[in-house]
């Protein structure tokens, strides 16, 4: 067992919660990092005990055109900053990690302006991939090279250079010496090097105890990444798409296909893969946004917080902010907070003591970390299932109808169970437990014993009616101990600067799940519903576009190792043609 089994994340994208200017400077710096500290016993008091924290270093923009590997960006303050911040972290029991920026590096790294400054004669000319110094490019260097997702701003490292593997895992010694951080999310660890991620699973290996190592994927099969060679947990885009379409179509089928299948990705154990849960980040739209039904946020979180893997929640979800997603900006989903805004939000935000009360459940229940999974029952608007570890069953339901829906179901050795939201006790009769699921939530039954503190915070029910908190609009979170620097750019910044890192360019992940037949004893009414495809995508698959762009993949895929049965028939569940076309561009 080790940390990260039992963790519950709160995801930072610092650069907007505190407000820091779109633009470095490079100036003196600015302590912004400083104003998060307030935010350390809210993350607690919510019942999260890590936190994913980046970008963090030195970049030009949006944080993943990095420019200093060893230097906090000036925008957020010095080093100073970043190891108080930890030490604060770490003082209340919460563990840290960092983003890693390894496939790809902005223009002003020390390695590109040697190559710009020297050309041939550079010694980092290898650094890069595909340097020709017989192109060109927008900048006019005179050279061409490999760039991430066409941005010429991010420019693609050659991992397989055993120089930079070595800068690279020197970096993260650097990382764990200088701020004691306890893991890295790899950034765009779908198009990193194999051989690359072995060598930085031997440096996590060595550094420290339990050092995580989570990658950024978006599609495909997971396992390829999360093993005992390279890397702990990937990102579950998989499950995400999920959890809000399974409720905006009443399709629990969806959902518990795709838990399934991921289930069996791991070998049908709880130990298998324990992949980063989440239903919104620093890349796509807010949940409540996404939401047809606002009262679905409770029944989303609840299924976050007790299906297999790690959950982890995005700054500012959990009040309910919305955030959309714009043609060229990312900046409306990662707003500048003031935390006094919000600092009474588990008292007053019903959905803020929703996530509070999901935390403190998670802490109650090691059953919730480490058992099985086992369906219990499906319908397209009612779903349970149990969590069983060392004798103890957790048994949750919930329901995306407007009606309250009673269950009979299965339970434990327990003679009496208690709803860990509703405070409802119920008792075990021939081995089953009869529960009533209010009409858009759902609740977590445990075992009533002892050890089991239930419902200390109160949990008032969400409707659909709740006002939506709008994103903020303000740029600037508090005011902070350093004047703001000049913000005129020293830097090259193209018109094409991309919003965002690597996230894809749509909501839709690689498999469409395919919906399972109903039990035997759910009536016609209650199959699932299939939505007819978008007449653009009907249109792209009649001209032979979507099958074009699925043996392209496939032919990617190829080159970078086997391919197995399940790996094809992903890409064969793809049809989105926006979707194919990041998914090329990710290779």
């Amino acid at each position: 067992m080790a940390w990260y089994d039992e963790a519950v994340f709160y995801h930072i994208y610092p650069l907007g919660l505190t407000g820091a200017p779109k633009e470095n400077s490079y100036g003196e710096p600015v302590h912004r990092l400083n104003t998060l500290l307030p935010w350390i016993d809210h993350i607690k008091k919510i019942g999260c005990n890590a936190i994913y924290i980046g970008p963090l270093f030195e970049s030009v923009g949006h944080g993943y055109e990095t420019t200093d590997y060893r230097k906090l960006d000036s925008r957020l303050g010095d080093n100073d900053d970043l190891k108080n911040f930890v030490a604060e972290c770490h003082q209340k029991q919460i563990k840290v990690i960092f983003d890693g920026v390894f496939n790809h590096t902005g223009r002003d790294f020390f390695a590109f302006k040697d190559i710009k400054e020297n050309r041939e004669r550079s010694q980092y000319r290898d650094w890069y991939c595909n340097v020709n110094f017989g192109g060109n490019n927008e900048y006019n260097d005179g050279f061409s090279y490999e760039n991430w997702g066409g941005y010429n701003l991010l420019v693609k490292l050659n991992q397989k250079n055993p120089a930079v593997k070595d800068y690279i895992c020197d970096v993260i010694r650097f990382w764990v010496s200088e701020f004691d951080v306890d893991g890295i999310r790899l950034d765009a660890a779908d198009v990193l090097d194999f051989d690359f991620m072995k060598a930085l699973r031997q440096v996590a290996n060595e550094v420290k105890p339990d050092f995580w190592l989570m990658g950024e994927v978006i599609h495909g099969d997971y396992s390829r990444w999360v093993n005992e060679g390279t890397l702990h947990s990937v990102t579950n885009y998989q499950l995400h798409k999920a959890l809000y379409s399974g409720h905006n179509d009443h399709n629990y089928f969806e959902i518990a296909h795709t838990v399934r299948r991921l289930y069996e990705m791991g070998g049908n154990r709880p130990d298998g893969l324990k992949l980063y849960n989440f239903v919104d980040n620093h890349d796509v739209e807010r949940i409540y946004t996404k939401l047809t039904n606002k009262a679905h946020f409770a029944p989303v979180h609840v299924l976050l917080y007790t299906l297999p893997g790690v959950p982890s929640i995005y700054y500012g979800s959990e009040f309910g902010i919305e955030g959309r997603k714009e043609k060229f900006s990312d900046a409306s989903l990662r707003p500048a907070l003031n935390f006094e805004d919000y600092k009474d939000a588990v008292e007053t935000n019903p959905r803020t003591a929703l996530i509070a009360a999901l935390g403190h459940a998670r802490q109650q229940s090691k059953a919730l970390s480490y058992g099985d999974y086992k369906e219990l029952v499906l319908t397209n608007k009612q779903y349970a299932f149990s969590r069983s570890y060392n004798g103890e069953c957790a048994v949750v339901t919930v329901n995306n109808d407007d009606s309250d829906y009673v269950m009979t179901l299965p339970a434990g050795n327990a003679s009496e169970y208690v709803g860990a939201l509703s405070g409802q006790h119920v008792s075990v009769n021939n081995g089953t437990i009869c529960v009533n699921v209010k009409a858009n939530s759902g609740d977590i039954w445990l075992p009533a014993n002892g050890n089991v503190d239930v419902s200390p915070i109160k949990v008032t029910p969400i409707t659909n009616e709740d006002p939506a908190i709008e994103t903020p609009v303000a740029t600037e979170a508090p005011t902070v101990e350093a004047p703001v620097a000049d913000e005129t750019p020293a830097v090259e910044v193209p018109a094409t600067e991309p919003a965002v890192d690597e996230a894809p360019a749509t909501e839709e992940p690689a498999t469409e799940p395919v919906i399972e037949e109903a039990p035997v004893s759910q009536s016609p009414a209650d199959e699932p519903a299939v939505s007819p495809a978008n007449s653009a995508y009907d249109e792209a698959f009649e001209k032979g576009k979507i099958a074009g762009l699925q043996a392209a993949v496939i032919a990617r895929m190829e080159k970078n190792g086997p391919v197995t049965d399940q790996m094809r028939r992903d890409v064969e569940n793809n049809v989105y043609y926006d979707s194919l076309i990041n998914w090329i561009k990710s290779f």
